[in-house]
């Protein structure tokens, strides 16, 4: 059986988000992060800057076969869970108060191992039960030459 293992990691996120046809809100990202392999669980870790708009708070995608949960904590509370064919529901809490949030995940794509790799996720996101528009990550993860 495999301990766990830590390992300083480059993790770049590129976040998409479209609404109602018009041009693509995208927010880019790459920090320094922790990558945590257990066993069949892969987890990304990082701290949010001010760029991203949420400062204060720590995000973590936890991968499990086919599904990826993303959690927020701090000034953000949040969990997402994503899983290609199907709708979750979770709620979303901001300093501006809390919402429903409904995922429903078109694609799922992972190929992260111990060096690393590539994640896509393309999501539609319901607020309070009203469609907002489609999203999409891309994440990259690249080990450090530590």
């Amino acid at each position: 059986m495999a301990d766990m293992m830590e390992k300083p990691v480059i993790i770049f996120v590129r976040g998409e988000q479209t609404y109602d046809g018009a041009l693509p809100e995208v927010t880019e990202l790459a920090t320094e992060g922790v990558m945590t392999l257990d066993g069949g669980e892969t987890s990304l870790t990082y701290e949010e800057s001010e760029l991203t708009g949420m400062k204060g708070t720590a995000t973590r995608f936890t991968i499990r076969g086919n599904t990826v949960v993303l959690e927020r904590t701090g000034a953000i509370q949040s969990r997402l869970e994503f899983c290609q064919g199907e709708r979750n529901s979770s709620l979303y809490e901001t300093p501006w108060g809390t919402m429903i949030v409904d995922i429903a995940t078109t694609k799922l794509a992972q190929r992260i191992g111990e060096r690393g790799g590539v994640m896509e996720i393309i999501f539609t996101i319901a607020i309070n039960h009203q469609v907002t528009g489609e999203n999409r990550f891309k994440v990259r993860v690249k080990e450090t030459s530590r």
